[in-house]
């Protein structure tokens, strides 16, 4: 597989990502329906496995900013492992780190991101930002990046864009070129636990990808 870590330093702002990659948005509503339809199940102790791990990320969060590789032990490789994707048949490959600069008006802000892959179809990214205030849709270009170098299939791709504390789902279609975004999910609502939503959907983009359905887990890093 192209590894396309040049690529994604290159890629700084969308409008590269698309001209680069001859992609659009798309504009069917029904184009990228998975995040929101038929979205499997949990259990109890999924349930309850996913409020510790929010709670966890909280208790952590309250001392300030948080690590990519804090955010990795304590939230996305247990949340991956609670889905079932480190086991047969799913097989979770690592990418390079890709260091990445965001002008955000008079602040430039610095991060890396961190790539692991499920059977080629779910790409999971995972921000360590420097600062606060790096949104998940500021590593949307790079994203992009790695789904047009994903293998080429006759099934779409799929990507999920964290800090840990906010989730992002993105499909591309290698055959139209065409992508499009979910809404975000974040780990801030205080009533509801959004991560079961993320769960679900993780559950349902490996379905729709080829793989079969988790009944109860599921992993990648990011």
């Amino acid at each position: 597989m192209t590894q396309p870590t040049a690529i994604t330093t290159a890629i700084t702002n969308l409008k590269e990502a698309q001209e680069r990659f001859n992609l659009q948005l798309a504009e069917s509503a029904d184009f990228f329906i998975e995040w929101f339809t038929e979205l499997p199940g949990l259990t109890h102790a999924e349930t309850a496995a996913l409020d510790r791990l929010k709670q966890r990320y909280q208790y952590y969060a309250a001392d300030g900013s948080i690590t990519e590789g804090t955010v990795d032990v304590i939230l996305v490789s247990p949340l991956l492992e609670l889905l079932g994707l480190c086991d047969p048949p799913y097989k979770i490959r690592a990418e390079k780190y890709v260091q990445i600069e965001i002008e955000d008006g008079d602040r430039r802000l610095q991060g890396l991101i961190d790539v692991l892959v499920v059977q080629d179809q779910l790409w999971l990214v995972l921000i360590e930002s420097k600062r606060f205030g790096f949104s998940v849709l500021q590593a949307l270009p790079q994203t992009l990046a790695y789904l047009s170098a994903a293998p080429q299939s006759d099934r779409p791709v799929y990507g999920l864009i964290t800090t840990g504390e906010d989730y992002l789902f993105v499909k591309l279609d290698g055959r139209s070129r065409q992508y499009d975004l979910s809404d975000k999910f974040t780990l801030t609502t205080r009533r509801d636990n959004q991560l079961y939503t993320v769960a679900q959907v993780i559950k349902r983009l490996m379905h729709a990808s080829g793989s079969p359905a988790t009944e109860s887990n599921g992993y990648s890093k990011g």
